[in-house]
């Protein structure tokens, strides 16, 4: 059995990352090919800190989730030397996907995370992120590391068409495919699997608020008005306030399938909303560097045919309905074009 090494960004407190390692290394698993993770991380990374009881509870989960997972033993590290088996034990790195070559995270980001530890013909990228919208200035270093590591690339994919621009900037390669979130290629039984129910939860009815950006005064006003209309709680999974932000990505699951309605910022959110055929609104984040990572979430509303879900000042009836028959039709053909890209990658 052929094996391979996943390469992706290692968090202990994201649930998007954590969720989409999990799904990479399933995929993976049914081409038949023997896949563990190699944790990525750059050392200020590695531990995550611990304030109080919340975040202790919250490691606590995503560890437990991380049972799921299978790791390789030895780290990769930005600053130390690649082990050798890397290059020797692998008959492919696989890189992604979530913000894997976000070139803005200079703490981490390095040749590595583009796989120049092995050569070419075992360096393939699923749906991988590049999380900003433009390429690195092109008198810069980080330039001509992206272009160098990505024109040494057997198959690329991506995840937003903004990222298949900036390939296409780079290397002038017209080969990349813009494929879905690996999350996407698992089925609701199969997340149904690993998800487990909070503990805390003492509701049947509420709306999921998860947001990794500010929420203004309008935005929760008009979130109370839909719970008051619905009768409904609403649970804070992104306030460090919130009795329920130890959640792990196993209770957020959970949360994303059983909720009213999901109002995030998040792009995994709207991903687990369309697989669960939960409604969901999205806001768009203000501001610098947060708003350049809207371009998934617009790639992710274009693909699946779902404008209406951005937020414009009310959230109306449509957003409230769960037909999501179109948007899984076109989820199977998504799906598709996933397992053609792959069966075409590890020939």
């Amino acid at each position: 059995m052929k094996k391979a090494g996943i390469v992706t960004l290692f968090g202990e407190y994201n649930f998007g990352n954590r969720l989409q390692n999990y799904a990479v290394q399933q995929v993976l698993r049914k081409k038949g090919l023997n896949a563990e993770t190699i944790k990525y991380v750059g050392l200020e990374d590695d531990v995550p800190v611990i304030r109080n009881e919340k975040d202790e509870n919250r490691l606590k989960k995503f560890k437990k989730f991380n049972e799921n997972i299978e790791f390789a033993d030895e780290i990769l590290y930005k600053e130390y030397e690649v082990p050798r088996r890397f290059s020797e034990d692998y008959d492919y790195i696989v890189m992604g996907s979530d913000q894997i070559w976000n070139f803005t995270f200079d703490k981490i980001f390095s040749d590595k995370a583009l796989g120049t530890f092995v050569p070419k013909e075992k360096r393939v990228s699923f749906s991988a992120s590049f999380g900003v919208n433009y390429a690195p200035d092109e008198d810069s270093q980080l330039y001509n590391l992206c272009k160098n590591g990505l024109n040494e690339m057997k198959s690329i994919s991506v995840r937003e068409y903004a990222g298949k621009e900036i390939v296409k900037k780079l290397t002038g390669r017209d080969d990349v495919e813009v494929l879905i979130d690996p999350t996407m290629m698992l089925d609701k039984s199969e997340w149904e699997q690993v998800m487990r129910k909070p503990e805390n939860l003492k509701t049947d009815k509420f709306i999921l608020k998860s947001f990794l950006g500010d929420v203004s005064d309008d935005v929760w006003a008009e979130l109370r008005r839909i719970a008051e209309d619905n009768e409904c709680e609403i649970i804070d999974i992104s306030d460090k306030n919130s009795p329920y932000y130890d959640m792990g990505p196993a209770e957020f699951l959970y949360l994303e399938k059983n909720a009213l309605l999901v109002a995030t910022d998040s792009f995994h959110s709207c991903v687990f909303s369309i697989i669960f055929s939960t409604p969901f609104v999205i806001f768009e984040r203000e501001g610098g560097d947060l708003k350049s990572m809207y371009s998934r979430i617009e790639t992710l509303l274009e693909t699946f045919k779902m404008p209406n879900r951005v937020f414009n000042k009310k959230i109306t009836a449509d957003i409230l309905d769960n037909d999501y028959s179109e948007a899984h039709k076109i989820l199977r053909n998504e799906q598709m074009r996933v397992n053609n890209f792959l069966d075409t990658a590890f020939e």
